[in-house]
């Protein structure tokens, strides 16, 4: 273990359930905000736009072996299935190098990775999982400390099996009470993005809390801690609770020790919010802390609804979407698109009739991939053209065009706003 820089923690003072999984990772006692240290890494997260294309030149030069196949995932999602003969060799350089590496937790055609790596039992509580990917933090919906960084830096972690972190602050963020009939996770993230702005919590953890996120589906928390990053944290995250535990012994994940925050752990700040107060939002163009009400948005016409990627193609996604949508059709003047986020998503969605319900209404129903929600197939945008979406991002040419624009809201939302045409308050259809 390299050597850590990180000053003696009072004892007096309790530490955050981010603080603890780090300390564990380094194995040592307790640690600041502010330390400086080299972890051990549980988990390695990449796919195929981040992976094995960009850091296999790097470790040839190297000449080192992966540290533990065993420890690292890749799931091609971006650039699956090809469009053209450039991603169809990115799939092939990556797919090649997982075999040479005897890498056996690879996915391709499977679904997105920050989803996939949940349904496959590969996340637990406690774990220190780092993924080339900005929405890495994702698994911190159960309880995971998720952190994204960069190709360069997963080339020296697949070599040595550690990483170079500062431990960040947290930030508390509380929500009480019942979420109205139309209210969705997106809201109430949506909610926290529009008071911090994009850098609001920037290095620091973003830790949820409440009545209402416990009595949140996994689904939805997984928005919460997915979006993070939209608002500069390191990571999101949540204590894990039984229905975690259920979740995971139904994947055949052994018994962890939850990690959780201290009653007197130390915040930079507490944020609190009543859920009975939320109402349905959206970010305009071109930042995702540019939210207004969605009743003071519309109505403004779209060209796409959009109803797809890892934070908003989800079996609970699509079901509150085929809520609105059931004996109801798209307007002729919108394109619906369906991208669910996992192969298992979308057959679970068949098998219940959903997936019927979606195209009953007018949907395409695309491959379970990134797809549109990172401009890179079915779904791009033409010039002048808007489209409400329930992915996590909405900057300026993301989706297409750099004089399209996107506009960012819940599957109700998105579902709503495709019946009309233009940007619409489920609460009409609740």
């Amino acid at each position: 273990m390299r050597q850590s820089w990180f000053r003696p923690a009072e004892e007096v003072m309790g530490k955050t359930i981010s603080e603890k999984i780090l300390a564990r990772a380094c194995g040592v006692q307790a640690l600041k905000p502010g330390d400086i240290v080299w972890a051990k890494v549980d988990l390695a997260l990449m796919h195929d736009s981040s992976g094995p294309r960009r850091i296999a030149p790097t470790l040839e030069k190297l000449g080192a072996p992966v540290w533990n196949p065993d420890k690292v995932v890749i799931v091609a999602d971006h650039f699956t299935p090809p469009c053209d003969v450039t991603e169809a060799e990115i799939q092939r350089v990556t797919r090649d190098w997982a075999q040479r590496n005897h890498v056996r937790r690879y996915h391709e055609g499977e679904g997105i990775c920050h989803i996939v790596v949940i349904e496959k039992g590969y996340v637990a509580p406690g774990m220190l999982l780092v993924g080339a990917d900005s929405h890495t933090g994702t698994a911190g919906a159960l309880g995971a400390f998720a952190v994204a960084i960069g190709s360069t830096e997963m080339a020296g972690v697949l070599v040595t099996g550690e990483v170079w972190l500062r431990v960040p602050k947290s930030i508390k963020v509380v929500w009480e009470g019942t979420l109205p009939p139309a209210a969705m996770a997106k809201d109430m993230f949506l909610k926290l993005a529009g008071d911090l702005g994009v850098d609001g919590a920037a290095y620091q953890a973003v830790e949820y809390s409440g009545s209402t996120v416990a009595g949140l589906p996994l689904d939805e928390r997984l928005v919460l801690t997915n979006m993070a990053i939209e608002v500069g944290a390191k990571t999101g995250i949540m204590a894990p609770d039984q229905q975690i535990a259920a979740y995971l012994k139904d994947r055949g994940i052994p018994v962890y020790e939850p990690v959780l925050s201290d009653e007197d752990a130390g915040y930079s700040r507490i944020i609190s919010y009543r859920s009975s107060d939320l109402e349905p939002l959206v970010a305009c163009p071109h930042s995702p802390d540019n939210v207004r009400k969605v009743s003071e948005a519309g109505p403004v016409p779209v060209q796409q609804a959009y109803l797809g990627g890892c934070t908003g193609g989800k079996y609970f996604d699509l079901v509150s979407a085929a809520r609105i949508l059931k004996n109801r059709v798209a307007s002729p003047a919108t394109r619906l698109l369906v991208a669910p986020a996992s192969r298992d998503i979308m057959k679970r969605c068949l098998a219940e009739g959903v997936i019927s319900t979606l195209v009953d209404a007018g949907a395409t129903i695309l491959p379970p991939s990134c797809g549109a929600c990172a401009g890179l197939d079915m779904g791009i945008l033409a010039q002048g053209e808007r489209c409400i979406s329930s992915t996590n991002r909405n900057f300026k040419g993301r989706m297409g065009h750099a004089d399209s624009e996107v506009y960012l809201a819940s599957p109700m939302t998105v579902a709503a706003s495709a019946v009309k045409g233009v940007i619409t308050d489920p609460r009409e259809f609740v």
